[in-house]
């Protein structure tokens, strides 16, 4: 087992933020004493490429040098391609633009992940994975359906070059093309199917999403659980109402949502929707979701 660290820095991250201040950062880590090999990915989809193909030449530590979605790939480059029996340890430079997960521990960002590297503090946290038609996806910060995820659509096709301005915009366009529906899923023991119209279905494994947001403030990573949101079908002045309470979590108060604890999800849906996982999007035809305890080590 090769016990150095692998920083895998994804330079498109932050708008290009993660490209500037690699290299100083990862500086003060092996300052520090840490062994930390490094390299760079090229476009998206690599950096999961990465990890796969170090987990096999003998990795267990990694770095993610970007936001969520650089940590995301990195944890499905290891997860999804190999038979993993060994543990894997993951560390974060947060340098992108969410870095959401992180907040559940400290709202103090690069300096205190530099600060858990440096002093080998580590925590047991849980994942999600996501089982659909063709695979498999997993989660660290949380899985959604419906508004949340035709938002993040949205703005990855129109507005993504406009950064925090650009969410905004797909907010708003959302709101206009309101679209309230159903999806066919239970819960745990239960036996009968729930498809009644709903704004969204949030399964969290964290608090936050897009960095601010505190979609499900109930949630704990350590817990062994999945926090289930669930947004009742809310109209258009209602919602322009609510959406300022995502930012303090108290939107969970109003009398159209709701929040339970549970272990898996099973989905009978018509085909492939879009979902969004922590932070990005894909199309996939969802059979279940289900928690895996305690399976990844983070420095935190």
């Amino acid at each position: 087992m090769n016990e150095k660290f692998l920083a895998i820095v994804n330079p498109a991250a932050g708008g290009g933020r993660s490209a500037k201040l690699a290299g100083e950062e990862l500086a003060r880590l092996k300052g520090k004493g840490l062994r930390v090999d490094v390299i760079a990915s090229t476009g998206p989809g690599h950096v999961a490429e990465l990890a796969g193909e170090a987990y096999s030449q003998g990795y267990r530590r990694f770095l993610a040098v970007g936001g969520d979605g650089t940590a995301h790939e990195v944890i499905n480059g290891v997860f999804s391609h190999q038979e993993n029996t060994q543990r894997i340890a993951l560390g974060f430079l947060p340098l992108g633009r969410g870095n959401s997960f992180l907040r559940d521990f400290s709202e103090h960002g690069t300096e205190a992940s530099l600060d858990a590297l440096e002093n080998g503090r580590k925590r047991r946290v849980d994942l999600l994975r996501l089982t659909h038609a063709t695979g498999t996806i997993y989660s660290f910060n949380l899985l959604s359906l419906g508004f949340t995820a035709d938002v993040g659509a949205v703005t990855n096709r129109l507005f993504k070059r406009f950064g925090d301005l650009g969410y905004l915009l797909g907010v708003f366009t959302k709101v206009v093309q309101l679209n309230r529906r159903g999806f066919k899923m239970r819960v745990d023991d239960e036996l009968d199917w729930d498809d009644r119209p709903c704004l969204f279905l949030a399964f969290n494994n964290s608090k936050y999403t897009g960095g601010a947001m505190l979609i499900a403030p109930q949630a704990n990573p350590t817990d062994g659980y999945i926090e289930y949101v669930r947004w009742g079908p809310i109209g258009r002045l209602g919602l322009l109402r609510m959406l300022p309470r995502l930012y303090d979590g108290t939107h969970i108060e109003h009398p159209l949502a709701s929040r339970r604890a549970v272990k898996r999800v099973e989905f009978a849906l018509e085909g492939p929707v879009d979902v969004m996982v922590d932070g990005e999007i894909v199309t996939v035809d969802c059979k279940a979701l289900e928690v895996l305890p305690g399976v990844l080590d983070v420095y935190v």
